[in-house]
């Protein structure tokens, strides 16, 4: 097995080919590991989720990280890590043209709202919607690549 380190843009191709990641937060020294769709425009990537523990613990420490793979033929693959910071997105009339691009990112995939909208026990009914979108600003990303050793 060959293993190599991927350079910044190496990384990034990585994340904007992508649509599911693995959130990591953190609060109270607990980590919390979640599956994301995700849509990405430049530093940014956007995605949304329901009230719960992942929303509560990224409002109360911002400091996320992501783990972006891609299995291809074989033993090869490549992990990307990125580090970012969590912005939610207002729901302000005056300031929602952000949470628009959001939405209009990750429609482009017809399961974007999975799993983000669903929670194990029956929910509440609202009078509106309690759908949160968020923006994960990336501060930093790493890689690796492996693939078969020829030698």
């Amino acid at each position: 097995m060959k293993l190599r380190e991927l350079a910044p843009d190496d990384c990034m191709e990585l994340v904007r080919a992508g649509r599911l990641a693995r959130l990591a937060c953190c609060r109270d020294d607990r980590p919390y590991v979640v599956p994301i769709h995700y849509g990405v425009d430049g530093n940014v990537l956007y995605s949304f989720t329901m009230p719960g523990r992942k929303l509560d613990m990224m409002r109360a420490n911002p400091f996320v990280c992501l783990e972006i793979d891609k299995f291809d033929h074989g033993h090869e693959w490549t992990s990307v890590v990125v580090d970012g910071v969590f912005r939610e997105l207002e729901n302000e009339e005056n300031r929602s043209r952000e949470r628009i691009h959001a939405w209009s990112l990750l429609q482009l995939n017809i399961d974007w709202w999975e799993p983000g909208a669903f929670k194990p026990q029956q929910q509440p009914v609202h009078s509106k919607s309690p759908h949160v979108f968020f923006a994960i600003e990336i501060s930093a990303v790493s890689g690796r690549h492996a693939s078969k050793d020829d030698s």
